[in-house]
């Protein structure tokens, strides 16, 4: 990481910043397809889970509400605790460890196997999940989906999601042992402030020095002038 990463942000008035820049987490690709995973589990769960108890769905929509929300409040916490961030993001990343394991025992419950390579719509849904992550592209087809298919859907939608997080989590990782905590950017934040008000001190006193010696040369200068007067 370079060293503009490193060196603190700026306000307007020129003071240091401890805080880190932050990610917007509506910007990741992951938080959205996580959402989608959220509504299509609520749904799935709606029609197919009727006759089998609470449980089951109180765990698969808290699984996937958990996954969502803890990347939101990760990359909220993030500006303030990098360590925070990355715990969150790992348990975000747990949920959605357990929400596709449901998904693939429904299948076995049900006697199907989840869609392979080899299985003739396999490739077009993964391509359209990979092509997709806005929860609108798949609003009108999700109601129209078989279990089967939702689930299958949804199974490609977690890996897609452990991919990104894993990688994701991987890069903050970097930046940790780059970056340090909020303990290490409060210090370098201090250090760096310090640093600017040395140089103004510093820029102040050669101003000083320069306007000294701008007075005594006009002091010389009249002096030159008083004596030719009395000349």
């Amino acid at each position: 990481m370079d060293d503009d990463k490193r060196s603190p942000r700026h306000y307007e008035d020129g003071t240091a910043s401890a805080l880190r820049q932050g990610t917007d987490y509506r910007k990741l690709r992951f938080y959205h397809r996580s959402d989608v995973l959220y509504q299509l589990t609520q749904l799935f769960c709606k029609r197919y889970f009727k006759k089998w108890g609470d449980r089951t769905v109180d765990q698969m929509v808290q699984a996937a509400r958990s996954t969502k929300q803890n990347i939101v409040e990760g990359s909220i916490d993030g500006r303030t605790s990098m360590e925070s961030e990355i715990k969150l993001l790992g348990i975000a990343r747990g949920s959605n460890g357990e929400l596709l394991e449901d998904y693939h025992d429904y299948l076995k419950c049900m006697g199907l196997s989840p869609w392979q390579q080899d299985y003739p719509r396999y490739q077009p849904m993964l391509d359209f999940c990979r092509g997709h992550y806005e929860y609108q592209d798949f609003q009108e087809l999700l109601p129209k989906m078989n279990g089967e298919e939702l689930a299958n859907m949804a199974i490609c939608l977690c890996h897609q999601v452990d991919s990104a997080l894993e990688k994701y989590i991987e890069r903050k990782d970097r930046e940790f042992t780059t970056e340090g905590g909020i303990r290490e950017r409060m210090t370098a934040a201090r250090l760096n402030q310090r640093e600017s008000q040395r140089q103004i001190i510093d820029r102040q006193a050669q101003e000083i020095a320069a306007l000294k010696q701008e007075i005594a040369c006009l002091k010389k200068k009249l002096d030159d002038l008083e004596q030719l007067d009395r000349r």
